[in-house]
C-alpha cells in the first residue's frame, strides 16, 4: 500500500478548530516605519552609534547642569601657581595636563580654563551648527530638487545649472572672506550668535545642491510611476501630486542623506573654527580648542586629545547611525 500524496491531518485539525470556535490569530500588517525599525534593531553597530548620538544631544541640552556637577565654568581662569606653572611657559601643574578629580580633563595651558567644561559646551556649538545647517540644506534641496525633477524643461535646466555652479564654488574661501567682513551685530544677534548664524546659513546654502541632485533624480523616477499617472488621470493638480504623492515617497532618501550630512557639517564647523573663521574665544568650540592646542602642544600635549577625541567620536557615531538608517530604509540593503 502506498502512502497518501498529501498529509491532510493538519488541515483537518485546523478545520475542526475553526468549527469548534477556537480563536484564530489574525495576521497584522506592518507599516514601512515598523519594517525599517525591525531592520535597524538587528544592526547592533548602528544602534550603538544612535545611542552615542542621543547621549551627545543630551550633553548639549544639559551642559550647564553637567558642568555644575562635574566641572567649573568654561570661562573661569585658574591661572594661579597651584594650577599653572609660569616658569614652564604656562604648563598645567601635575601629570597629564593637570588632570584630577576637580579637573577631569585637565587644564588649558596658560589660561587654566577647565578643559572638561569647554569640551561639554563645545558640544552645543558643533551640534547646533551641524543640525541647523543640515535642516536648512535639506529644505532648500528638497524644494528645488522636486521642482526641477517634476516640471523638467527650462525649469530643470536653470536649477540644475545653478546646482552645478554652487558645487564648483570654493566654499571655504567664500566663508573665510565673508566672516572677515561680517559686523559684530547682525540680524538682531551679536558676538558668537552672529558667527554661528553665518556658519549655519553659508554651510547650509552650499550644501543644498548635494541634496537637490539626489531629490531631483528620485523625483524623475517617481513622476513616471503608476500612482502618479493615476492621480493625474483623475484630475489631480500639481500641488496635490507634489505634496501627496511625491514628497511622502521622498522622506526615506532625504532622511538618510540628512543623517550623513550632519557629520560632514560638524567637520566643516570644526575646520572653520580651527582656521579662525568660526566661533571665537572665549566661546568654547572643538575646532577653536584644537587651534589653541597646536600652539601649546609642546607643554601640554593632552590639551589636544580631548577636543580631537570628541570630534572623532561624534563624527563616527553619526556615520555609523546614518549607515544603519540607510540600510533600514532600503528594502534591498539588508539581505
Amino acid at each position: 500500500m502506498t502512502a497518501p500524496l498529501h498529509d491532510t491531518s493538519a488541515a483537518e485539525t485546523a478545520a475542526v478548530d475553526v468549527a469548534a470556535g477556537a480563536p484564530v490569530e489574525k495576521i497584522a500588517g506592518r507599516t514601512p516605519a515598523q519594517i525599517a525599525w525591525s531592520r535597524l534593531k538587528r544592526d547592533k553597530i548602528a544602534l550603538a552609534g544612535g545611542c552615542v548620538v542621543v547621549f551627545l544631544v543630551l550633553v548639549a541640552i544639559f551642559a550647564p547642569l553637567i558642568v555644575k556637577a562635574f566641572g567649573h565654568p568654561p570661562n573661569e581662569f585658574h591661572d594661579g601657581p597651584e594650577h599653572i606653572d609660569a616658569l614652564l611657559g604656562g604648563k598645567p601643574v601635575g601629570e597629564w595636563g593637570g588632570m584630577s578629580k576637580d579637573f577631569l580633563f585637565g587644564l588649558e595651558p596658560v589660561n587654566g580654563r577647565d578643559v572638561f567644561s569647554r569640551v561639554v559646551y563645545g558640544t552645543r556649538v558643533s551640534l547646533i551648527v551641524a543640525f541647523a545647517s543640515a535642516v536648512f540644506a535639506v529644505l532648500l534641496g528638497t524644494i528645488f530638487g522636486v521642482i526641477a525633477g517634476y516640471f523638467g524643461g527650462i525649469v530643470d535646466t536653470v536649477i540644475s545649472r545653478t546646482m552645478d555652479l554652487l558645487l564648483a564654488f570654493p566654499q571655504l574661501l567664500f566663508i573665510l572672506a565673508l566672516v572677515s567682513v561680517v559686523p559684530n551685530e547682525l540680524w538682531g544677534l551679536e558676538g558668537t550668535s552672529v558667527r554661528m548664524g553665518v556658519l549655519i546659513v553659508v554651510i547650509g546654502f552650499f550644501g543644498w545642491p548635494y541634496v537637490g541632485r539626489i531629490v531631483r533624480g528620485q523625483t524623475l523616477s517617481l513622476r513616471e510611476r503608476e500612482y502618479v499617472e493615476a492621480a493625474r488621470s483623475l484630475g489631480a493638480g500639481n500641488r496635490y501630486i507634489l505634496f501627496k504623492e511625491l514628497l511622502p515617497n521622498l522622506i526615506a532618501p532625504i532622511t538618510v542623506y540628512m543623517t550623513l550630512m550632519i557629520p560632514t557639517n560638524i567637520l566643516t564647523e570644526a575646520a572653520l573654527s580651527f582656521l579662525g573663521a568660526g566661533v571665537k574665544s572665549p566661546t568654547a568650540s572643538w575646532g577653536q580648542m584644537l587651534s589653541d592646542a597646536v600652539r601649546t602642544y609642546n607643554i601640554a600635549p593632552t590639551f589636544m586629545i580631548f577636543p580631537g577625541l570628541a570630534i572623532f567620536v561624534t563624527v563616527l557615531a553619526f556615520n555609523l547611525f546614518g549607515d544603519g538608517v540607510r540600510d533600514a530604509l532600503d528594502p534591498k540593503g539588508n539581505r
